[in-house]
Order: C-alpha cells, then sequence, then structure tokens
C-alpha cells in the first residue's frame, strides 16, 4: 500500500472512529436546568437585582445558567428617558417586548416606535440601540439568544467596573463580552 493511501486512510478511519463520541456528547449534554421554575412579577430569577444604568433596574428573569447558554431573558425597569449606545453584537440576536411606557429601538436603517405589547427584533451583527421616551415609568423585557456574556456584561457594569474607565477601556470591556459600539444613542447615552 502507497505511504499516501495509508495515511488518507488513516485519517478516514479517524473521523468515523470520533462520529459516535461526538454524537454521544452531543445527546449526554444537559441544559442548565432540568426543572420549570417561575419567577414572579417585581422580582428576579436569583432574588438580587443589579442596576447597571442610573436609573434602570434589571430583573433576571432567564439567567444563562438555566438553559446552558441559550438565553438570557431580563425586564428593565426605566425611570429615566435614554439608552444605550448604537451597537452590535456579534453572535446573538436581540429582541425587546415593552411592558409598559414607550420606546425608540432603532434596528440598521429603521427606527420603531415601540408601545406596550409591540416586539422589535433585532438580528446579530445588524446596529441596534433604543431609548426609553416620555415621563414615567416604562418596563420593557429583553431577550439575548445565545446568551453570550450580556448578563456576566450587566453585571459587572452594576459592580461598577466601568466607573473610572476611559473610552477605549469601556470599548474593550464590550468587545470582551460580545458586542462593540458603532455609533451614538438614539437620545440620551444612560451611562
Amino acid at each position: 500500500m502507497k505511504r499516501s493511501t495509508f495515511l488518507k486512510l488513516g485519517a478516514v478511519m479517524g473521523a468515523l472512529f470520533a462520529v459516535p463520541f461526538n454524537l454521544l456528547a452531543k445527546l449526554s449534554s444537559k441544559p442548565g436546568n432540568e426543572k420549570g421554575f417561575k419567577v414572579e412579577a417585581g422580582k428576579d430569577r436569583a432574588g438580587k437585582s443589579i442596576s447597571p444604568f442610573e436609573g434602570d433596574v434589571f430583573y433576571t428573569k432567564v439567567s444563562a445558567k438555566d438553559t446552558d447558554g441559550g438565553m438570557y431573558v431580563f425586564e428593565s425597569t426605566r425611570i429615566k428617558e435614554g439608552g444605550p449606545i448604537l451597537h452590535t453584537h456579534y453572535e446573538t440576536d436581540e429582541w425587546w417586548y415593552v411592558l409598559q411606557g414607550e420606546f425608540l429601538i432603532r434596528v440598521g436603517d429603521t427606527t420603531y416606535n415601540a408601545k406596550a405589547g409591540d416586539l422589535v427584533f433585532g438580528p446579530r451583527m445588524v446596529p441596534h440601540t433604543f431609548a426609553k421616551i416620555g415621563n414615567g415609568e416604562a418596563r420593557v423585557m429583553i431577550t439575548h439568544q445565545p446568551a453570550g456574556k450580556m448578563e456576566a456584561y450587566f453585571r459587572k457594569l452594576s459592580e461598577g467596573v466601568a466607573r473610572n474607565m476611559t473610552e477605549e477601556e469601556r470599548n474593550e470591556l464590550r468587545k470582551a463580552h460580545g458586542f462593540e459600539k458603532v455609533g451614538p444613542p438614539i437620545t440620551y447615552l444612560k451611562q
């Protein structure tokens, strides 16, 4: 048998041998939570809300740990107007379901005026931002799918990690958590 034929045969046999093990690994992986659960209105999944931005309270409803990284769902209660910078996520889709109040939500070149009961979807790698507008309290349910590192990012902000960072350091923090700034906010920037 020629050496090149022997090497090709060895590679094919090795790949075939690995297939059952890869399949077994996928079948044996378990979701992060094997039981259902309920998170009551105005409550956080872990019992401790976070405040990553001034005037906002985030209540985690489904943690990335609950879904083995499949999604992260949180409710954001906002008093102040404004929102985040225009940004894009590398690997996560994001959607907003307005529970109360009014939001401007920009996805790509389109800006939507979203009120209670409206849902807006933002696909990964498409620039997007949103802003609470109007007086009074507003609430929006936000989902990242898959979860990516957004939950960890918001927790770090809530702990004050970015408080004294330069803009360059903030950009690096964003990139480390799977997204980057691509433009200004719609209205007032929440910090």
